[in-house]
């Protein structure tokens, strides 16, 4: 157990799928989080499943195995937070799940639309809207089906996996210390955050080490994303509710920030910024003394149409009571990330497992309680405000522009190395096995995504089907993040 944000696993008891499925019910009644649930099929038929849990002193896992002739009883009746990792599990093994009670296909490509088994109501008056997966616009595909009685959804189905693009797969085909630029396309709104994520595994793994002036200018680049994104997101929801004075300056203000990535890495996306290893661009001092001022400009211009957003009354009338998760409801189906906070959960890494940048600067927790369109937007407010502080006090600190990458040498073989990272939109997850010969062989990447889109679909039930855009904006989720 450790409460560092990676974790590395050398030698670990593998329990057979009896032993498994006990101990991991009993961690779970016991309090533990899992924060992701997975297996590999290997050549010989056999199963290996992982799951990584955190509690109180950190993270650990928990491996175990199975053959196709097993049954793996599902937990999901008992722990519903478990339901995506064993669809998933069933979807990529072929182990059965006996006792799922929602054991269907999280990707189209294997259950095409016409034999897709959508969820039915019956009744005269029940109606189904069926949008997408082709949009208007410039947007990835997804297929969203509304089950409403008048104009009240009493039912939204979600089904992804269009464009299953195989980035799993495509990284073990490569040397590991190559993976970073493949890394950084599995949402392309999230670079840094996978990025940093895969650097801790992989660093975790080769057991490297990397100074704390790295460790900063990776924070800095992770929270210039997250303010970036909920930029993004507010200006979103500001266009989708006709309040243009948040829709215009919100994107204005988006755009400083990313030319302010540019400037200090060459990318507005902050691609090629992290590597493992280290980071290819530091801090300079005048981008040092450069990079306050602009905070500062923006800073002022954020709390202008901040206070015009939150004292608006037809914002306030759209927002508040629109979209509602409960925190027993996040808590049971297991939202992370902003949404999860926004429903007044106290999830996040950069608190519980904050690593060296954020032990040196501590972030402190966003928070609200209504789990509503209004506290999604609250938050993303909330965490722009407190991200341009923690990167003012960051840039002064001496030594980031003294940085580099450090090579990765051999990895070890048979070992399972772990990084996690609080991205933007929630909790990355990026998981890398090797094989006797310490070569890569398995590379498990989790987007938050893949656990939130439920919680968009509960967030429907109850509203009118016109509430549907500001919810979707207010979650934020990708579409390709669900879909490697």
């Amino acid at each position: 157990m450790t409460l560092s944000p990676h974790l590395l696993v050398s030698a670990q008891n593998v329990l057979s799928h009896v032993e498994f499925i006990h101990d991991l019910r009993e961690r779970l009644q016991d309090g533990a989080r899992p924060l992701t649930y997975f297996g590999e099929k290997r050549a010989d038929g056999r199963v290996e499943l992982t799951a990584l849990l955190q509690d109180a002193s950190g993270l650990s896992v928990l491996q175990g195995q199975a053959t196709g002739d097993d049954g793996l009883p599902a937990l999901t009746v008992q722990f519903p937070q478990l339901h995506i990792f064993e669809r998933e599990i069933h979807e990529q093994t072929g182990l059965s799940m006996p006792g799922h009670p929602w054991l269907k296909p999280v990707r189209s490509p294997v259950a095409p639309m016409g034999t897709y088994p959508f969820f039915q109501m019956e009744g005269k008056e029940v109606h189904e809207v069926a949008v997408g997966p082709i949009h208007a616009g410039v947007i990835e595909p997804g297929h969203f089906r509304f089950l409403c009685l008048g104009e009240q959804v009493h039912h939204l189905e979600i089904q992804l996996g269009y464009q299953h693009r195989g980035i799993e797969e495509l990284l073990v085909q490569r040397p590991v210390a190559h993976g970073a630029a493949l890394v950084e396309t599995i949402a392309g709104d999230t670079s840094i955050g996978h990025a940093w994520a895969f650097c801790r595994a992989v660093e975790a793994l080769a057991g490297v080490d990397v100074p704390l002036e790295v460790e900063i200018v990776r924070g800095i680049a992770l929270e210039l994303e997250r303010i970036a994104m909920h930029l993004t997101g507010l200006s979103g929801i500001a266009t989708d509710i006709g309040f243009l004075q948040g829709g215009t300056t919100w994107g204005r203000l988006r755009t400083t920030i990313i030319n302010l990535s540019m400037q200090l890495c060459g990318s507005r996306f902050g691609r090629g910024w992290l590597r493992p290893g280290g980071v290819r661009f530091g801090i300079d001092s005048a981008q040092a003394a450069r990079i306050p001022v602009i905070l500062k400009d923006f800073q002022r211009d954020m709390n202008t149409v901040t206070e015009l957003f939150q004292t608006s009354l037809s914002v306030n009338g759209r927002l508040h009571e629109v979209g509602t998760v409960t925190a027993e409801r996040a808590a049971e189906i297991g939202l992370v990330g902003m949404a999860a906070r926004a429903s007044g959960l106290d999830l996040d890494l950069r608190t519980s497992l904050p690593g060296a940048a954020f032990t040196r600067l501590p972030m402190a927790l966003s928070k609200q309680v209504t789990g509503d369109c209004w506290a999604r937007g609250a938050i993303r407010v909330d965490e722009i405000t407190r991200s341009v502080a923690w990167i003012a006090q960051a840039v002064v600190l001496p030594g980031l522009d003294n940085v580099r990458v450090a090579p990765i040498p051999a990895l070890p073989p048979n070992a399972l190395a772990i990084g996690v990272c609080e991205g933007w939109r929630g909790e990355i997850i990026h998981a890398l096995q090797t094989d006797e010969a310490g070569t890569l062989r398995h590379f498990k990447a989790q987007d938050p995504s893949l656990r939130n889109w439920f919680g968009l679909a509960l967030s429907l039930r109850g509203n009118e089907i016109s509430d549907f855009p500001i919810c979707n904006k207010s979650f934020d989720l990708s579409y390709c993040g669900n879909d490697l």
